[in-house]
């Protein structure tokens, strides 16, 4: 008994070391297999993947909605000006006032600004064209434009129903700011007609002592409203309105017109018009009977070098309305020096410093208004961009200190008066007089 007892309690030793030595080798051995074939859970000390900073993390709550510039894309901005035709040099200049501008600025908040350029036509149609190609973008945050007021007027509309802000560097016709017409986010950095069909009247009557004198329109709301704000303002200073008539702005033939106006024998005709109509009235009005000595006088529609190549000598003794380029501050100094190396040549047209400063009010409200994301997206509302550029004040640009009012006009405006004059190189712009609004 004792010697079975013995071999039983060594067979039960056995059994105890080798199920010990099995279990210690499945642990040290087969570690790596239990790793992979294990449950999926992640360990309990790591914290499950997590959305992106939620703190970094942008909302548009834009009541009209918000534009999105990815990482690395650019700030797209466009502009809608006359840059082609007859009338070509007037939105060229200001184009190239916009590019002056954005190479001065560089980059906006980590991107940079890139232009989409289209042509207003400088009519109705173009402008009403240009506007539905832009808002068909809608990675485009806001628009320089238009050149020409009846482009304006449609284009202002497109714009204002699909939230877009538009800065207009040269439209002057005051339906555009007038509170009964004006569009939502409509602004413009160039003078009223208001202002600039008065100081017109005021020179001709208090400068040259004329009390007799008639005035030509092509039907634009920018040539009609010049027009009627200057006769209006002619006959409040004591002096008469002799004819006030309308031709086709591409007429060729204006002998009938003229021959109208000469028979109510003014000393001057304004005719606030564009560079084919301008240019054959003063042609035609040289050798028209009773014109021969009537002072001819025009404005900003014909401030250009298209028109003086247009109308010739002819053209002499001219006096014409516009914005007054005197400005003497050392942006504009800057500004000239780089236009000239930039384009070979001096400005060619009136509004290249209004298009500047257009521009930069549009980036300083981009600035101001733009959510900026951890990795550099921005997030720029409709609504707040508007609201930005109204509450532009004491802006310092080429054009003064510029401050918008309730109905987006923003100009610190001036108001000259050049006469065309014989200069070294030809024919030349010379100002004469001016009148602060």
């Amino acid at each position: 008994m004792k010697r079975i007892s013995y071999l039983l309690l060594l067979l039960l030793l056995a059994f105890a070391i080798v199920a010990c030595g099995g279990n210690a080798g499945d642990v040290v051995n087969n570690t790596p297999d239990n790793t992979a074939e294990g449950p999926a859970d992640e360990p309990a000390d790591e914290p499950a993947d997590e959305p992106a900073d939620e703190a970094g993390a942008m909302e548009c709550t834009d009541e009209i909605g918000c534009v999105t510039v990815e990482p690395g894309a650019p700030i797209r901005i466009a502009s809608a000006l006359v840059i082609t035709g007859s009338d070509a040099e007037l939105g060229l200049d200001s184009q190239r006032g916009i590019e002056i501008a954005l190479a001065q600025r560089g980059e906006v908040l980590g991107h940079i600004v890139e232009l989409q350029a289209e042509d207003d036509g400088c009519s109705a149609e173009g402008g009403q064209t240009a506007a539905q190609k832009i808002v068909s973008d809608p990675t485009i945050v806001g628009v320089i434009g238009t050149s020409c007021s009846g482009a304006g007027v449609p284009a202002a509309q497109v714009m204002g129903e699909n939230g877009y802000v538009m800065i207009s560097p040269s439209n002057t016709a005051p339906v555009l700011t007038d509170p009964a017409s004006r569009q939502p986010g409509y602004f413009r950095t160039a003078h009223n007609d208001k202002v600039q069909g008065r100081a017109m009247a005021e020179f001709a009557y208090n400068e040259l002592g004329i009390r007799r004198a008639a005035a030509i329109h092509d039907g634009d709301p920018y040539t009609e409203g010049l027009a009627s704000v200057f006769r209006d303002s002619f006959i409040e200073l004591g002096g008469e309105i002799t004819a006030f008539e309308a031709s086709d702005p591409e007429a060729s033939d204006v002998t009938p017109v003229l021959t109208t106006i000469a028979a109510t024998e003014p000393e001057m005709i304004y005719y606030p018009v564009f560079v084919v109509l301008g240019s054959n009235l003063t042609l035609q009005a040289r050798q028209t009977p009773g014109l021969e000595e009537t002072i001819l006088s025009g404005a900003d529609g014909i401030l250009s070098t298209q028109f003086l190549d247009a109308a010739g000598e002819a053209a002499l003794g001219m006096y014409l309305s516009g914005p007054d380029l005197g400005f003497e501050n050392a942006i504009y100094e800057t500004f000239l020096a780089e236009y000239q190396e930039r384009y070979g040549t001096e400005p060619t047209a009136a509004f290249h410093a209004h298009a500047y400063d257009a521009t930069n009010i549009l980036l300083a409200a981009v600035e101001q208004v733009a959510q900026v994301g951890d990795d550099g997206t921005l997030l720029i509302g409709r609504a707040a961009l508007r609201e930005a550029v109204a509450a532009t004040s004491g802006f310092e640009g080429i054009t003064g200190t510029l401050t918008c009012d309730e109905n987006g006009d923003c100009a610190d405006p001036r108001i000259a008066v050049n006469e065309v004059q014989e200069g070294d190189e030809g024919l030349d712009f010379v100002p004469i007089y001016a009148s602060e609004g």
